[in-house]
C-alpha cells in the first residue's frame, strides 16, 4: 500500500514538472518570436519611411519642373502676340512701299525725285531694322524647338508614369488577394485554437477523473493489473497532452506570423492606393502641360510660316531696290 501510494506521487509530481517546463518553454520562445517581430516591423516601416520622403522629393522636383515650364509657355505666348502685331507692322510697310513705288512708275514721278530718294533711304534702314528683329524671331524659333524636346520628355516620363499606375494597379490585386488568403488561414486558425480548448478540456476532465482513482486506489486496495493499466492511461493521456500543447505552439506562432502579414499586407494596400492617387494628378499634371505645349508648337508654326512670307518679302524689297537703282541711274544720264 504505502509503495503504490509513492509510485503515485511521483507520477503526479512528474507530470506536474513536466507541465511547468512546457509552460516555461512556450513563455521564453512566444517572446522571442515577439521581439523578432517588433524588429521586423520597425525595420519595414523605416523603409517604407525613406522610399515615402524619397517620393515626395521627387514630387516637389516636378512640380517645380512643371511650374518653370507654364511660367516658360506664358512668355512664349506673350512674344507671340508681339511677334503678331510686328508681322502686321511690317505688312502695312510693305503695301506703303508697294504704294510708293506705284508712284514712282507712274508720269510726273521723276519731279519728287528727291523726296522718292529720301522716302528708299528710310525703307533700307527700317529694312535693317526689320532684319535685326528677324534675328531676334529666329533666336526664340530655336527657343521653340527646345521647348519641343521637352514636351517629348514630358510626354515620354508620362507613357512611364501609365505604366507604373498599371503596374501598381496589379500589385493592389495581388494584395487583395493575399490579404483574403490570410484572412482565411487566421479564421482555419481560429478553428484549430477552439478544437485545441475542447481537447484541453477534455484532458483536465481525464486528470479528475484519474485523481478520483488515484483516490479509490488508495481506499480500496485495487489489484496491481488495474494500476498498470491506470498507469498506462496516464501516461498515454501525458502524451496526448504534449502533442496538444505542442500543437498548440506551433499554431500560435502560425497565427502571430499570419496576423504580422495581414497588418503589413494592409499596410502596403494603403500606400499603393496613395501612390496611385499621387500618380493619376502627375498625370492630369502632364496632360495639362502637354496640351499647353500643343498650342505653343502651333504658334509655332504659325510663326514659321509668317517667317518665310517675310524672307519673300525681303527679296521683292531687294527687287524694288535693284529697281530704283536703275531708275536713279537712268535719271543721271
Amino acid at each position: 500500500m504505502t509503495l503504490n501510494l509513492n509510485i503515485v506521487e511521483l507520477c503526479v509530481l512528474f507530470f506536474c514538472a513536466v507541465s511547468l517546463g512546457i509552460v516555461i518553454h512556450f513563455f521564453i520562445t512566444s517572446r522571442r518570436n515577439l521581439k523578432g517581430s517588433t524588429v521586423e516591423t520597425d525595420r519595414i516601416k523605416k523603409s517604407v519611411d525613406d522610399w515615402k520622403l524619397k517620393y515626395f522629393n521627387e514630387v516637389e522636383v516636378r512640380d517645380k519642373e512643371v511650374s518653370e515650364l507654364k511660367s516658360h509657355l506664358s512668355e512664349a505666348e506673350e512674344n507671340n502676340h508681339i511677334y503678331e502685331i510686328e508681322m502686321e507692322e511690317l505688312r502695312k510697310q510693305e503695301r506703303k512701299m508697294q504704294s510708293d513705288l506705284d508712284l514712282a512708275h507712274r508720269p510726273g514721278a521723276r519731279e519728287n525725285k528727291p523726296n522718292y530718294i529720301e522716302e528708299l533711304r528710310t525703307a533700307q534702314r527700317s529694312l535693317l531694322e526689320h532684319n535685326e528683329k528677324i534675328n531676334h524671331l529666329l533666336e526664340n524659333i530655336e527657343v521653340f524647338k527646345d521647348n519641343e524636346e521637352k514636351q517629348k520628355s514630358i510626354e515620354d516620363e508620362n507613357e512611364g508614369l501609365m505604366r507604373q499606375v498599371k503596374e501598381l494597379k496589379q500589385l493592389v490585386s495581388q494584395k487583395e488577394s493575399e490579404i483574403h488568403n490570410i484572412r482565411q488561414k487566421e479564421s482555419v486558425t481560429k478553428e484549430m485554437t477552439s478544437m485545441l480548448d475542447s481537447a484541453y478540456s477534455e484532458f483536465n476532465t481525464l486528470q479528475s477523473k484519474i485523481q478520483k482513482l488515484e483516490g479509490q486506489l488508495s481506499s480500496s486496495k485495487m489489484v496491481s493489473l488495474e494500476y498498470e493499466d491506470l498507469k498506462e492511461a496516464y501516461h498515454k493521456a501525458l502524451r496526448e497532452n504534449e502533442e496538444f500543447k505542442a500543437k498548440l505552439q506551433a499554431l500560435t506562432v502560425d497565427s502571430q506570423q499570419l496576423t504580422l502579414q495581414l497588418n503589413e499586407a494592409e499596410d502596403k494596400f494603403r500606400e499603393a492606393n496613395f501612390q496611385r492617387q499621387q500618380l493619376q494628378k502627375r498625370v492630369s499634371y502632364l496632360e495639362e502641360l502637354n496640351n499647353d505645349l500643343q498650342v505653343v508648337a502651333d504658334a509655332n508654326k504659325k510663326l514659321e510660316h509668317q517667317l518665310k512670307r517675310i524672307g519673300e518679302l525681303e527679296s521683292m524689297l531687294n527687287v524694288i531696290s535693284e529697281e530704283n537703282d536703275l531708275l536713279k541711274t537712268q535719271a543721271n544720264p
